[in-house]
Parts: C-alpha cells; sequence; structure tokens
C-alpha cells in the first residue's frame, strides 16, 4: 500500500528480490555496502535485525531507497537504517516526503528511535583548516533534520569520518601524492620480500587468527570466528568482498579484507602478525587494494575510518595517522541522527536505563 507523506503521494513498496535491491541500488551516487541485500541478510542472521527494504517511486520510477533494520526489546522497537536512505540528495522536497514516511511509521509504533547515518557529505578536509569545504547537500540534510525535530545521535554507530582516495588517477600519479615516508614503506615491503596473494574461502581460518593477534596486540575486542566466517564467506562468495594475504618466507604475516560496490571500494578488515612487522607488509597491502580496486572500475578507495576530533587524544588517531600517509582526502560525514516519536521512551532507553546499569555495576 502507497503511503502518503506531507505533500505528494511517494509509493513505498517492499522489495523482495535481491536482484532488483542490488541493481537498483548501484544506480545511486550514494549506495553503500551496508545498503545491500546481503548486509541486511547478514545482520538478520548474525544479530537479529530484521530488514524492511523499501523502493520510494513516483510516477513509476524508484527515486529512493532504504534497508531499514528493526529490532523488538521488551515490547519496543529499535529502527536502524546502517548508512541511512538513498535519494536525490540535491531535491529537497523528496528528501522531505522519504524522511515524512519513515517518522510516520515510526510513530506508529511503541519505536525507542529511528537512526539513520547517510553516506552523504557534511564537509571535506580537516575541520578549521584552508581544505575545509562544506557540502550544500550535506548541510541542507542536517537542517532538514533539525526542522523536523531530529537529534544528533550520541551513538555513531559507523565511522563518521573516512579518507578516500581518487582512484581515476594513474597508479603514478597514486605513488606521487603519498607521503615519502609512505612510499619508502610500501618499496621497503617489495625490497624484503614481502609478497601479495589474493587469499581464499580456504584462508578463512588463517585471516581470522591474524585478526585475533591484532586484537590482543592493540587491545580491541573481536567476535568468535562464525561471525566472520559468515561475513567474509557471504560476501566473496556474491562477489561483493576481495581478500588479500601478505607472506613473507612463505609465512602469512597480514591481510586486508575489502568491501566494493557501486562506485566505491572500502578497506573493511585489516590484520598482521607480530613477526616480520618491520618487512612493512601493511603497507604493502594497501598499495596493491589500490591497485586491484583501480583494476575493477572503481572510482573512490575509502579507507573506512578516521578520528571523530582531529587530534591526538582520540582514538583512532594512530590508525588515521598510518592511513593519512596515502593522501586520500578527509571525508566528514552528516553522522547518526535519531528520531524519537516518543519522548518518554527515548529517554528512558538512552539516559534512565544505562545509568541504573552503571549503579548495579559500581
Amino acid at each position: 500500500m502507497p503511503i502518503e507523506s506531507e505533500t505528494i503521494m511517494l509509493e513505498t513498496h517492499l522489495c523482495i528480490d535481491r536482484s532488483l535491491w542490488n541493481d537498483t541500488l548501484r544506480t545511486f551516487a550514494h549506495a553503500h555496502i551496508l545498503q545491500t541485500w546481503e548486509w541486511g541478510a547478514f545482520k538478520q542472521a548474525t544479530t537479529g535485525w530484521q530488514p524492511l527494504r523499501w523502493l520510494f517511486q513516483r510516477d513509476g520510477q524508484t527515486v529512493g531507497m532504504v534497508s531499514l533494520g528493526v529490532r523488538r526489546v521488551a515490547g519496543l522497537q529499535l529502527m536502524y537504517a546502517a548508512k541511512g536512505f538513498v535519494t536525490h540528495f540535491d531535491q529537497p522536497d523528496l528528501v522531505a516526503d522519504i524522511l515524512a514516511v519513515l517518522e510516520t511509521y515510526a510513530r506508529r509504533r511503541p519505536t525507542v528511535w529511528l537512526k539513520l547515518d547517510p553516506d552523504l557529505i557534511a564537509a571535506t578536509g580537516l575541520p578549521e583548516s584552508d581544505e575545509d569545504t562544506p557540502h550544500p547537500d550535506g548541510a541542507r540534510f542536517i537542517a532538514q533534520l533539525k526542522a523536523r525535530g531530529w537529534r544528533f545521535s550520541d551513538d555513531q554507530v559507523q565511522f563518521r569520518n573516512t579518507l578516500c582516495v581518487d582512484l581515476t588517477q594513474d597508479e603514478d600519479a597514486l605513488l606521487a601524492q603519498m607521503s615519502q615516508n609512505t612510499r619508502r614503506k610500501v618499496r621497503t615491503a617489495e625490497k624484503k620480500g614481502v609478497t601479495v596473494r589474493v587469499a581464499t574461502l580456504d584462508d578463512l581460518p588463517t585471516l581470522y587468527a591474524l585478526y585475533q593477534t591484532t586484537g590482543e596486540r592493540d587491545g580491541f575486542l573481536i567476535r568468535p570466528f562464525g561471525y566472520y566466517e559468515k561475513a567474509w564467506r557471504d560476501f566473496m562468495q556474491a562477489g561483493l568482498a576481495h581478500a588479500l594475504l601478505a607472506e613473507h618466507e612463505g609465512q602469512p604475516i597480514a591481510h586486508v579484507i575489502l568491501f566494493h560496490f557501486g562506485r566505491k571500494c572500502w578497506y573493511f578488515y585489516g590484520a598482521s602478525d607480530n613477526r616480520a612487522r618491520e618487512t612493512m607488509p601493511n603497507y604493502a597491502l594497501q598499495w596493491e587494494a589500490m591497485r586491484w580496486a583501480k583494476a575493477q572500475g572503481y572510482v573512490v578507495y575509502d579507507m573506512w575510518g578516521a578520528p571523530d576530533v582531529f587530534d591526538e587524544r582520540d582514538r583512532l588517531w594512530g590508525v588515521y595517522e598510518f592511513k593519512r600517509g596515502f593522501r586520500g582526502q578527509v571525508v566528514r560525514h552528516v553522522g547518526a541522527w535519531d528520531y524519537a516519536p516518543h519522548a518518554p521512551l527515548y529517554w528512558a532507553y538512552t539516559r534512565a536505563v544505562p545509568a541504573v546499569r552503571a549503579l548495579l555495576r559500581r
């Protein structure tokens, strides 16, 4: 049934066809791997988020899409669209229509919050620098959200900021734009005998073992093997993931796992052993990843994650220092925003309940 928006009729259709979904999604400029059919199916299987995949149509044409994850907790409903919805963000009336459809759906249910974090650029360059450049679509979208009562979220599920490398350049230009230190380390890896090969499904246990080692060394928690094995296997089999394994003297020492869709290739996972780190395998892997993505026709290599605050105290500063040596452009997205149709529920879930849990732990 069509759902009426505030001003015009937007027909909202539930999509149950995987090929139709992904093929249509590819046509939008802001398409993201986290909006694909496969990502919704993966989150449903591993974490219980039920995907609702809607096509927004006007005059028979699809003008927007959203993969909306729904989860029920104690009779209440949480709603999250990873990387938001896609549409033509330069058409504010259309954006308002889609927001109205989503808000209406949330209001008619015991919804704690509806969270969106579109892959929409707010600005590029470091904040308050000569390169700081606001983007009109992102600024207008933020203004729309504020005017409609949405709240900037304390819970930024995905990375808000990232670094993106322009793959439309030739390989010589990509190398030349790197910092001198990064370019030297790429060459050091080759001189020290690091080789890079495509990892297959048979290598998944090895990839996970390297990821475990990295987690232990860098102090972050990782999920059980089954979680990553399903993600990596499903996306590799669907032709949406590509893994590279670095070896030294016949031993695996590092890897990257790339996800790719539409115009972009994302550096989603990376890991390294404690052995042979002086051979600089991570630099060799990034270079080979960019070369592979470029050869496949992708125009953007997204390094997937940069600090929320560009300050040495930020938890991502060390990773950022590694990534920025490749001289990608800093991209700052609009971030995650919450719509709370029932304010008491939102306050209880986001403030009161966590405070009680913290008190009980103490």
